[in-house]
């Protein structure tokens, strides 16, 4: 049976750095995932857009997955991505936001240590925000898992949605440091409009994007075969024999 094609669901962005993450992301899913088509696909800003996409492959028989580049849940994930799987009932499925995982917080930690900054300073993970309620409980959840492997003082702050604002938790995280120095690690996927705000929030310094890091590719793989196998069990009732043998399911 055909592996489903992998949709790569990002936001877009008009930055082009942002963009050559998406397809550096794509290209690493591909080699990770030898004889599975990979697409990219966007929900804002970039064509293709995911209802062409997914359409498109579909009405040329093929069975989709769609991974969202996406960290936590909220609109894009909740309503964009979940009308594109409803409109295919068996023939499509999304696999969820890529967060929250272990392998990004390892990510982080790497990011972090990239800037050399003294491991006691304080951090301010910097995530994009949502309006869905839970978006923000998943962020300080991200914030906590951090705290527990950087040794000084972790916060999170929000660019949009949710309080506090990423620049009001720099400003508050410096007046509580004796050092006077604040980093702000970067929870966005690529460069874009987002990254530039948290560069510009304060911090002394902001660490790169979590990109096309092979942890998170790791993660792309992890979810992408996970919906898979929920894709396939779906729409053909296999053996128990069948699902040991195969590698996908």
């Amino acid at each position: 049976m055909r592996a489903p094609v992998l949709v790569l669901c990002a936001h877009g962005t008009d930055d082009p750095y942002g963009r050559g993450t998406t397809l550096a992301i794509a290209d690493a899913a591909r080699y990770r995932l030898p004889g599975v088509v990979v697409r990219d696909a966007y929900v804002d800003v970039q064509r293709p857009t995911l209802d062409e996409v997914v359409d498109a492959l579909v009405a040329a028989g093929e069975r989709v997955v769609i991974v969202p580049l996406l960290l936590t849940l909220g609109y894009h994930v909740e309503v964009d991505v979940a009308a594109a799987v409803a409109r295919h009932p068996g023939a499509v499925a999304s696999s969820g936001p890529l967060g929250p995982h272990e392998a990004l917080v390892d990510v982080l930690m790497e990011r972090l240590h990239a800037t050399e900054v003294h491991y006691r300073t304080p951090v301010v993970l910097g995530v994009a925000g949502s309006s869905r309620a839970e978006a923000a409980v998943v962020a300080h959840a991200v914030g906590e898992a951090l705290a527990e492997r950087w040794p000084g003082p972790v916060t999170v702050g929000f660019l949009a949605a949710s309080s506090p604002t990423v620049e009001d938790a720099v400003a508050e995280a410096r007046a509580c440091s004796s050092r006077g120095r604040v980093a702000v690690a970067s929870y966005l996927v690529g460069r874009g409009y987002f990254q530039r705000r948290l560069e510009a929030s304060g911090g002394d310094v902001t660490t790169a994007p979590l990109g096309d890091h092979p942890r998170l590719v790791d993660v792309v793989v992890e979810r992408y075969l996970a919906a898979c196998r929920e894709l396939w069990q779906q729409a053909v009732p296999l053996s128990p024999a069948v699902r040991a043998t195969s590698p996908l399911i």
